[in-house]
């Protein structure tokens, strides 16, 4: 033992051995990180599913940027309005900009009031029963997606031409009337994907798809940070 220790190579063979540990070492936890990096989102997605499955509002919401996810959703809704507008020109005549000034207020209030954690949470721990702010919202949706009677629309606002807004009002109540009635039979007969699609978009985004109550829905999630993720997107059937 102690000649070994005079001997020139038992150094070198240990400083090798001590690097090929080291080497062995770094490259595990490169690859750990790499796994953790790429893998953080499906994670979340574990943890979304997880908290959706169990009624769980305060947990799913904590997993949502609401400041991106309310100007996102209002921009889908006054984008498909306005494309849908395109293909009823007389209805845009005689709307003017009454019509479309009512719409994107209906709009804008209606993402306000529904998109919060507050009544998100709500939604997820009462098993999806809708509430007046998801029911307008529903209507908004149903405007802006062409689910309206547009030809009894065009009918009003020439009987009542002195008063657009009247009309377009009155549209908008009918319309939450008959969205309520297909929010409850969702609601009731509606089946949830069990194994949602997921995917990545981009190094910072990634999308869990599937259908919620019915209806197909699909979340856009953005990376913040290195692992956390948060949704800022939901993309609107």
């Amino acid at each position: 033992m102690i000649k070994s220790l005079h001997n020139p190579s038992y150094y070198i063979q240990l400083a090798a051995a001590f690097m090929k540990t080291l080497k062995f070492v770094l490259v595990t936890l490169i690859f750990l990180a790499i796994a953790i990096f790429a893998g953080s989102p499906y994670y979340t997605a574990y943890q979304l599913k997880k908290a959706y499955d169990a009624n769980d509002g305060t947990v799913l919401v904590n997993h949502i940027n609401f400041d991106q996810l309310q100007p996102n959703i209002q921009n889908q809704l006054t984008s498909k309005f306005a494309n849908t507008l395109q293909q009823y020109p007389l209805v845009a005549k005689l709307g003017g900009d009454a019509l479309t000034d009512a719409a994107d207020e209906f709009i804008t209030q209606s993402v306000n009031k529904a998109v919060t954690a507050d009544n998100i949470s709500q939604l997820i721990e009462t098993q999806g029963q809708a509430n007046q702010a998801t029911k307008e919202l529903a209507a908004a949706w149903a405007i802006a997606s062409n689910k309206v009677d547009l030809q009894r629309l065009i009918q009003d606002i020439i009987v009542q031409r002195g008063d657009i807004n009247a009309v377009i009002k009155n549209q908008m109540q009918k319309i939450m009337s008959s969205q309520s009635a297909e929010l409850e039979n969702h609601v009731e007969s509606g089946e949830d994907t069990a194994k949602p699609k997921l995917s990545y978009c981009g190094i910072n985004c990634f999308t869990v798809a599937g259908q919620v109550k019915g209806y197909p829905l699909t979340l856009q999630m953005q990376r913040e940070g290195l692992i956390d993720w948060k949704i800022v997107n939901v993309v609107l059937p």
